[in-house]
């Protein structure tokens, strides 16, 4: 195998990473081997900001438009690869956009599966192997390096190129140098090119993209299978001396109110520098701790108790930020790294996850990236979007389903405050389910060992980049991939690196000789009764349902079931599958689903099932998610309003309570209040309603309270509503009615030629013979039938 050429062990931070092979020259049959995932690629780290003195960054963005040419995979010779040189002449080749998916730009069809593997009936490669169906395309772009990367690199520092994302697998070519080979298309594959480059004068970077390699196997996602490169391509220089990589730990203890930060640095070329010195500075600039220590390979920051620290929440995202300045030793300012910090402690304490002493709710959503026009290749408004309308419909948790995100979102559930489950990019689903029958003997990893560095690779790779993000609580092992010793590992190598964070992994249900891979009892789809047998069986994990719900047509009937188990500790919500639709706008401008590509297999409209539509508006279910994932609840009566906080750590003094009488619907009274109930309370608050002066002209009245934004946040506006509660109180006119019908006689049928009617009581129906069925239902003067009902089993 090729995994037995030269290779070298990465090291970080004491933790061994997984095996990534160093070779000067391409090999055709990586693509088929799944000991081999990583050529020449980076070590992991985190991605921290830095700059070269006080506010040069040094990177260099590749976005825009690339030429491209599609073929077969049997027509590219990435051994010899002579569409890499410098002079390669590709005038035959056509235009795409970086970041751009080749089915999006026209180049591959568009293909839904759920559980199947895309090419199955029409090939059967039996893992590691591949279709031979399978597409490449060469990707071409012309550079010239900016000056502040040049002047790095001219000052002995090294210049990478970073592919953010990408699918299925790459080989990267500079001026006809190979640079280096990747998979795991969700995390960075970050390779040094700074001997192949050209400081002066242009340089061209080619890419083969693969469509499958080996590496699909482990990513059968419940997705549109979509390729290329669909994140953003970038340089970036790193000076002689800098900082590879930071971890943070930024704990907080509620007993103390008083906040700790540790952190540890891995600086290069650590001899070249005399001092670091660190700061760490509240919202306002304000410096809360300070250091100063001479430079070293690894420098430790330990600032010890810090009182009067705001700890990070959903409810509170408190942020600080920690600023490192390297010092050279003739004086100048070499590196300035910044980070964000938030204090917070998320431990599982006697089976119940707590944030910050409390133990938490998710109130979930499982997210794909996802728009109808771009796919996966989303923007930062639609991330902003998201993270909007999450925050408008009371979702404070969500699941990188499945896979880790584009780093920005990270950044956005830090600072709006959303607790994140990252999931490593894994789903082998059709590797061991065939027609609803389990076949764990051909279940990938499983426990097989050629499988287990590409899976140990994927979780570190994406905890190295993710680790100092506080809106991180738990690392996920993937998705769907039944169980087996590779989980073992990855779980361990999880712990390694992580001792504070929990892990999940759903997939050990299936073979409970596994349990230990979770710390989290995780399931899908479970009846609301069977979890509530699970939570009083004195269980020693906490639960959650990573799915559940499942948004699909009208559906979210009966989530109230899921919610009322909120009584019970170890209860901890779950996740609805899933955020928004999977639908694709054609040139036609039509919504399409699967299999309206002409794709098979297809799963057809299976990849419809969000609380949002596909051009991001709420599907109406959004509206009973928002209600039941609310923070504050509020029973109405003629007495008054209950009002229970279930918010850990903030009252209600924030938010205005509007009070309104809906007379027949129309609203002819209203007050606003402000009512501070305290977090984990609940009161019950006597209100005045003036009842009896409209109840004699109305049927119904409606006693309603609204929870408000009392001022504008940067998620919605001033009187934006967070949570509402109504009741209904008898007015005048129908009380009138029913003493006028109960005079009259028992009730009368009318024999019609279209239709039956009946009376009683102050009521009428009517039932059309031609439809078959009720259309009308009136009380007094209020018809209650829009149209016949019809009872739908698509579904059934």
């Amino acid at each position: 195998m090729a995994a037995q050429e030269a290779a070298q062990s990465q090291q970080t931070q004491g933790v061994p990473e997984s095996r990534i092979l160093q070779a000067r020259q391409a090999n055709a049959s990586w693509l088929t081997d799944p000991t081999v995932f990583a050529v020449n690629r980076k070590p992991a780290h985190s991605n921290h900001r830095y700059f070269l003195g006080e506010a040069t960054e040094p990177k260099q963005n590749l976005d825009g438009e690339w030429k491209v040419n599609v073929t077969q995979a049997a027509n590219v010779d990435v051994e010899n690869a002579p569409f890499a040189a410098a002079d390669f002449n590709d005038a035959g080749f056509g235009a795409i956009n970086v970041p751009e998916h080749l089915q999006m730009a026209g180049y591959l069809k568009n293909k839904y599966v759920n559980v199947q593997y895309p090419w199955d009936g029409h090939e059967d490669p039996q893992e590691p192997n591949v279709p031979e169906n399978n597409h490449v395309a060469i990707y071409r772009r012309s550079f010239t390096l900016d000056r502040p990367l040049a002047a790095t690199l001219e000052n002995g520092g090294t210049v990478s190129v970073t592919f953010h994302g990408m699918a299925t697998a790459i080989y990267v070519w500079l001026n006809g140098t190979f640079v280096g080979y990747g998979e795991d298309g969700f995390t960075p594959n970050e390779f040094d090119i700074t001997e192949a480059l050209h400081v002066d004068g242009d340089n061209v970077l080619t890419v083969a993209c693969y469509e499958y390699a080996s590496a699909s196997w482990l990513e059968d996602q419940d997705f549109w299978r979509l390729h290329g490169l669909f994140r953003s391509v970038e340089l970036a220089a790193q000076p002689r001396v800098h900082v590879e990589t930071v971890q943070i730990e930024a704990d907080y203890n509620p007993s103390m109110a008083a906040g700790t930060l540790n952190a540890t640095l891995q600086l290069r070329n650590a001899n070249d520098a005399a001092t670091v010195k660190a700061k760490l500075r509240d919202a306002n600039g304000t410096v809360v701790w300070e250091s100063t220590q001479c430079a070293n390979e690894t420098i430790t920051l330990n600032s010890g108790a810090l009182k009067n620290i705001a700890p990070w929440s959903a409810e509170e995202p408190t942020l600080y930020e920690l600023t490192v300045l390297v010092v050279g030793h003739d004086g100048p300012l070499v590196e300035k790294v910044v980070q964000r910090v938030g204090f917070r402690r998320f431990r599982i304490e006697d089976g119940i996850m707590k944030l910050n002493g409390k133990r938490v709710v998710f109130k979930g959503a499982d997210r794909h990236e996802f728009d109808a026009k771009r796919g996966r290749a989303i923007t930062r408004q639609d991330m902003i979007d998201d993270i909007t309308f999450c925050k408008r419909h009371n979702i404070n948790a969500i699941r990188t389903s499945h896979y880790p995100n584009q780093e920005y979102w990270y950044d956005l559930c830090d600072e709006y405050g959303i607790y994140l489950i990252d999931e490593t990019n894994m789903e082998t689903h059709g590797s061991w389910v065939a027609n609803n029958i389990e076949t764990p003997e051909t279940a990938v990893p499983g426990s097989k060992p050629r499988w287990e560095g590409a899976c140990v690779d994927r979780i570190n790779s994406m905890m190295r980049r993710d680790y100092n993000h506080p809106s991180v609580l738990i690392w996920s092992l993937g998705n769907e991939s039944f169980a087996g010793e590779v989980f073992r590992a990855m779980h361990a190598h999880a712990h390694a690196i992580d001792p504070n964070r929990p892990v999940h992994y759903e997939g050990s249900v299936h073979d409970r000789a596994f349990d230990d891979v979770t710390d989290i009892e995780s399931r899908m789809y479970a009846h609301a009764d069977e979890i509530e047998e699970y939570l009083k069986s004195n269980p020693k994990k906490p639960y959650i349902s990573c799915e559940y719900m499942h948004a699909m047509g009208n559906s979210v009937g009966n989530m109230d079931e899921y919610t009322a188990l909120e009584r019970y500790p170890q209860y901890q919500g779950g996740f609805i599958w899933d955020f928004i639709d999977q639908a694709i706008l054609d040139s036609n401008g039509r919504m399409c689903y699967g299999g309206d590509f002409g794709d098979r297999p297809s799963d057809y409209e299976f990849s419809g099932d969000g609380l949002l539509f596909a051009d991001r508006t709420p599907s109406p279910k959004a509206q009973d998610v928002k209600q039941l994932y609310a923070n504050v609840h509020m029973t109405v009566d003629a007495s008054g309003i209950t009002i229970t906080n279930d918010n850990l750590f903030v009252s209600t003094a924030d938010s205005t309570f509007v009070l309104r009488i809906l007379a027949d619907g129309k609203p002819v009274w209203s007050s606003s209040r402000r009512f501070d109930v305290a977090a984990g309370t609940s009161e019950h608050v006597e209100i005045d309603w003036p009842i009896d002066d409209y109840r004699a002209g109305a049927q119904e009245l409606v006693l309603e309270a609204s929870q408000q934004l009392t001022s504008a946040c940067d998620w919605a506006p001033a009187g934006y509503e967070l949570s509402f509660g109504q009741c209904v109180v008898a007015g005048g006119k129908i009380a009138d009615t029913v003493t006028a019908a109960s005079a009259a006689s028992d009730g009368a049928i009318t024999l019609g030629r279209w239709n039956i009617g009946a009376r009683s009581a102050g009521r009428e129906a009517l039932f059309s013979l031609a439809q078959g069925g009720m259309v009308s239902y009136k009380l007094g003067e209020r018809e209650f039938v829009l149209r016949k009902p019809l009872i739908t089993t698509f579904r059934a």
